[in-house]
Parts: structure tokens; sequence; C-alpha cells
């Protein structure tokens, strides 16, 4: 059986993707690439703006060209805020929301075995736990992306996401350090931190924040760099760049989301900080 994979979307989608293909991979498939003939078309979608959609449609109804007879599963942030939408068109067998994408395999073999559409949507909004989707062999052998945190309570204005992802879950600890573990291991060098806000990781932990995780990683041997996925410039508070300062093993490069530089923008965007105080975090970060 043959397997083609689709992403759309962002570093964490990628990310879901690859533990996705692991677990084909185990189950005894071979992954081709998209645009080849494959036995199951896997499409991870992305919502966050309406070219995203359109872009998802796309891929779903090429996929169908290439094999008449092939099994469509659709996943992804589309996919859990407009399942019905998904489900209608023409082609598609199996939708899975953001939510327990590590039972891919298990959903495929039902609809196999009953030949009916399936549509695995949870509510996402009272998922409390985080998922693991760990990855073994990474296709990249020099720097590992590693998912620690999932979901987002900003709300920002028009922002499809915190309803596409649900509340922030985050990676216990433990479990980051003995993936980074492994990683070295293996002959990591470089890992990059990311989630849907990752400035976000800790809060449904207790007495642990980004900062802390950062520090933790920069002890394990063999790790010599530590870069952040994009992130939201209110996790530059003073202590935060006091103390990332002083760990040498973090890239000192950093994507921080402005937005707009009109502050009425920025207010209606609900982006809860003005131009301004984006430049002193700037000049924070750049003055320490």
């Amino acid at each position: 059986m043959k397997a083609a994979f689709c992403t759309l979307g962002c570093r964490v989608n990628q990310y879901e993707t690859e533990a996705m293909t692991e677990l084909f991979i185990k189950n005894g498939y071979q992954i081709v690439n998209f645009d080849d003939f494959a036995d199951v078309y896997v499409i991870n979608t992305c919502t966050v703006t309406s070219i995203g959609d359109k872009k998802s449609r796309q891929m779903i109804r090429k996929s169908k060209k290439t094999n008449k007879d092939s099994i469509i599963v659709v996943v992804g942030c589309y996919a859990q805020v407009s399942p019905d939408e998904v489900a209608k068109i023409e082609g598609v067998d199996v939708v899975i929301g953001t939510k327990d994408k590590g039972k891919i395999i298990e959903l495929i073999e039902e609809y196999k075995k009953n030949k009916k559409q399936i549509k695995h949507i949870e509510n996402i909004m009272s998922v409390r736990k985080f998922e693991d989707l760990e990855i073994e062999e990474y296709q990249d052998r020099n720097r590992a992306f590693l998912k620690i945190q999932d979901g987002c309570d900003r709300f920002c204005s028009y922002c499809l996401i915190p309803y596409a992802r649900g509340p922030v879950r985050s990676k216990e600890p433990e479990k980051i350090y003995k993936e980074v573990q492994r990683l070295s291991k293996n002959g990591f060098k470089e890992v990059i931190l990311s989630g849907i806000h990752v400035a976000s990781y800790g809060k449904d932990l207790k007495d642990v924040t980004l900062v802390d995780i950062i520090e933790g990683i920069s002890k394990i041997d063999g790790i010599e760099r530590i870069r952040i996925g994009s992130i939201d410039p209110l996790f530059f508070t003073e202590d935060a760049v006091n103390r990332i300062s002083k760990v040498e093993k973090l890239c000192h490069h950093f994507h921080i989301s402005l937005q707009s530089g009109c502050d009425d923008t920025l207010k209606r965007m609900n982006r809860h900080y003005t131009s301004y105080e984006y430049k002193e975090i700037i000049d924070r970060l750049r003055n320490t």
C-alpha cells in the first residue's frame, strides 16, 4: 500500500504530518510524493485564511483525480472548523479534526471494513490533554522541530485558530527533556520549539514556563542550538529576557509578530499590546 501526504499551513502541521507519516511506515505503507499514484492520500489542512481553505479543497480534488479509487483522508484545522463542508467534497472518505491524528491508521482500517464515510471530530474546546505525537526518525538529520504546545486562548478578532485548536495544552517537561535527550543521542544538534501559541506554554501546568523549558534543554549534552518558532511579543518580559540572555545555546533570532503598526488596528485585532510597547520589547532584546 502506498500513501501520500500534502501539508498546508504552519510548522505544527508539518510536525504532525511527519508523525503521521511515521505511523504509516510502521504499518507497512510506502510513502510516495503527493503527485504520484497512491492508495491513500492525506491532506493536512489549514484554515487560518480563506486562501488556506481554498488550497485545502484544491488538494483534496487533485488527489482524487490522481487515483479515483484512493482513500482520501482530510485532517487538521479546516476539517475541525468545517467538517460538514469538507465531508461534502466529492471523494472524501475520512475526516479527522485537530485531535486524535494518532488514530489515523485505525480510522482508515475502519473505513476499509465498512466503506462508510467517517467524520471523527471531537469538541476541541473541551480538550484539556496534550496529544503526544512523537517522531522517532526525522527526515532532516540536523535540526528537529519539537511540538511542545497546542491550542490558543488569545482570541484575536476574526481568528479561527482558538476554535480550530482549542485551549492551551502543554507537553509535560519530563517528556520534552526525554525526547530531546533521544534526539541528541541520534546526532541532532539543533531543536526548534514550536506550538500554536508557544508563548503560552505551561499555562495549564503547575509552576513551569517556556523559559524554564529553554533553560532545561540547554543543559542536555549534545544539543548546541535552541530556536523558538513564531512567538507573541508579550512573552519577552524583563525577567524572561534577562533569563534567556544567559542561555548560550539559544539562537538570538526571533520571529515576533507585530501584525500592524497602527494602534487602532491592533486594538480592533485584540492584540493586547501597542506599537510603542512592541518597540520597547524589541529595544529590550537588542540592548540585553
